[in-house]
């Protein structure tokens, strides 16, 4: 087994575990039973748990915001997208919320690479949501990311599409009257 196997191998079970879990309640030597790979190679990969941490959030980021792009990018409803796209990760089993706010649940402001790929994540989320909101309309990101979030948090409480196409409707409404930040 090289490096490269053994690191998808690690986070493979990583991210299952972590995730679902979460990462606390984990330790290295779990990771490393389950995902079959040698203490030693364990360690040349990830020397401290934190790397791990981080890396596979950095890959859950990749992945999760390409997939949110790429269902946003032809959409003629670009902010309607997003939620339909959350209806249906929410409905996904296994569905825990979001893994960078349980992260940073978890560990608050310790390691500082997780909380670099935390942050990192959410301005992304917010940068995609300007976008989505069109040009003009960048106000409105911060108040979609809290629906989003929002609907997130919900979701991981009673799994399934509702919140998501509650938070649509808030969305819309927004999107409507265009009521930003300082119209309250």
């Amino acid at each position: 087994m090289d490096d490269e196997e053994a690191r998808t191998r690690l986070l493979d079970t990583a991210e299952a575990l972590f995730y679902a879990e979460g990462i606390q309640a984990v330790g290295m030597d779990r990771i490393r039973t389950e995902s079959g790979v040698p203490l030693k190679r364990l360690y040349k990969v990830f020397p401290a748990k934190e790397a791990l941490v981080a890396a596979y959030l950095d890959r859950r980021d990749r992945r999760w915001t390409a997939g949110l792009r790429g269902a946003v990018a032809e959409a003629a409803d670009p902010v309607g997208a997003v939620f339909a796209w959350l209806a249906a990760w929410f409905s996904e089993p296994g569905f825990r919320g979001c893994a960078f706010l349980n992260a940073y649940g978890e560990l608050g402001t310790g390691p500082a690479a997780v909380l670099d790929v935390v942050h990192r994540h959410k301005a992304e989320l917010r940068e995609l949501l300007a976008q989505a909101a069109g040009p003009g309309r960048e106000d409105l990101a911060d108040q979609l990311l809290i629906l989003v979030e929002g609907a997130t948090v919900v979701a991981a409480l009673t799994p399934g599409p509702a919140p998501a196409h509650r938070a649509a409707a808030a969305a819309a409404t927004l999107m409507r009257t265009g009521a930003g930040p300082d119209s309250a």
